[in-house]
C-alpha cells in the first residue's frame, strides 16, 4: 500500500492500515455510534489491513442489523465495522478516532441523521 495511513487501538494490540485519507467522515447519531463515540471513515475491504485480534458486536435490537462493530478485546477501543449478510457490501467503516491526531485535518465530516435507521 502507498500514501498509508496507520491507526491503532489505546493498547496498540489492534492496528490498522488505509490506502489513503477517505473523501468525508461520518459522524453518525444513532444509538450504536453514538455510543461507540466513533467518527466514520470508509474504505473498501481491500484498502484495509487490520493486524491484532478484534470482537464483534451485532446488535440484537434491529430486526435486520447490516453490521458487526468490532473492538480489541483487551482494551475495549472500538476499531471498525464490518458489513453483515449474505451479499455483503464491500464497504467497511474504520474508526478515525484512532488515527494520527492531524491525520484527518481538512476531511469534510458529515452528520448524517442514524437515528432514523434505528427502526
Amino acid at each position: 500500500m502507498t500514501d498509508t495511513i496507520t491507526g491503532q487501538c489505546v493498547c496498540g494490540a489492534v492496528c490498522f492500515r488505509v490506502v489513503q485519507r477517505p473523501d468525508y467522515l461520518n459522524d453518525c447519531n444513532c444509538t450504536l455510534c453514538r455510543r461507540l463515540g466513533a467518527l466514520w471513515a470508509y474504505y473498501r475491504l481491500s484498502e484495509v489491513e487490520i493486524t491484532g485480534e478484534t470482537t464483534g458486536y451485532v446488535r440484537e435490537d434491529l430486526s435486520e442489523p447490516a453490521i458487526a462493530a468490532h473492538h480489541c478485546p483487551r482494551c475495549g477501543t472500538t476499531t471498525h465495522w464490518t458489513p453483515l449478510g449474505d451479499e455483503p457490501d464491500d464497504r467497511m467503516g474504520v474508526n478515525a478516532r484512532l488515527f494520527d491526531e492531524t491525520a484527518m485535518d481538512g476531511v469534510e465530516i458529515k452528520y448524517p441523521d442514524g437515528r432514523s435507521w434505528d427502526g
